[in-house]
């Protein structure tokens, strides 16, 4: 009589060696599909904080043109900005609770528009200050010329500066670290962080140039998005007709 126990135990052995086999081939395959989280990046997110940093601004600097919008909060009060940037100058607005305008500069041509209630000084309105309302309502909307020797040159050309408003907005406080990934503007970001956040934040693109996205200045001094990196816009100085060229320094306004 034969035995066919032998047969039935190789056969019973195959199966399990099948079994096992297969369960490792697919453990490995799923391994193989885990999805690697900088796959299809620029890889800046596999450096250090302090590269990335340096990554970040060498972008920025190298960049023709960004734009430029959301809340500054400073000792002066907070303004909401949207402005337009290249090296040669920049345009847009700029408002407060108080006020709102626009600039636009042109190398070292600088404009400022705004209604005349900006030029109506208070105190001179309550006195009788005809002459100052008159002068107000004809440079109310109009593109007003401010002299370099003014005051005010300085500060309002900052906020059409390219450099000066970057340099501040990317400045971080304390040891620099790596934050969370997160997206911004449909663009997967790494963060760079001031300290744990609190000396600012600001969230650099994984995708193509390592463009900062959005900053979050340091003890909530405001948040600002970048965008339109390299895409450039044409700067032109306003028609005649609507320009006022008041002279040497600008006259007081309510701003």
């Amino acid at each position: 009589m034969t035995s066919f126990a032998p047969a039935v135990r190789n056969r019973r052995r195959t199966a399990l060696a099948l079994v096992l086999c297969g369960g490792l081939t697919a453990a490995l395959a799923a391994c193989g599909t885990e999805e690697d989280p900088d796959k299809g990046t620029n890889g800046v997110a596999r450096l250090s904080a302090a590269e990335i940093d340096e990554k970040a601004r060498a972008a920025a600097d190298a960049a023709s043109a960004v734009r430029l919008s959301g809340t500054l909060v400073s000792k002066g009060g907070t303004y909401r900005l949207d402005m337009k940037l290249t090296a040669q100058g920049g345009m847009g607005s700029v408002s407060s609770k108080e006020q709102s305008f626009a600039l636009l500069r042109i190398d070292d041509e600088l404009y400022l528009k705004a209604p005349a209630e900006f030029w109506t000084h208070e105190d001179s309105a309550r006195q009788g200050g005809a002459g100052d309302v008159a002068a107000a309502d004809k440079l109310g909307g109009k593109y007003v010329k401010v002299p370099q020797g003014d005051p005010s040159y300085k500060r309002l050309r900052g906020f059409t500066d390219k450099d000066v408003l970057l340099d501040g907005l990317l400045a971080l406080h304390g040891t620099v670290n790596k934050g969370d990934r997160d997206t911004v503007g449909g663009h997967r970001t790494i963060q760079v962080l001031g300290g744990k956040g609190e000396g600012g934040a600001f969230d650099v693109s994984l995708e193509d140039e390592p463009y900062p996205l959005r900053v979050a200045r340091g003890g909530g001094a405001g948040t600002v998005t970048l965008a339109d990196w390299g895409q450039t816009f044409p700067l032109e100085a306003p028609a005649e007709d609507d320009t006022v060229d008041y002279g040497g320094q600008l006259p007081k306004s309510a701003g």
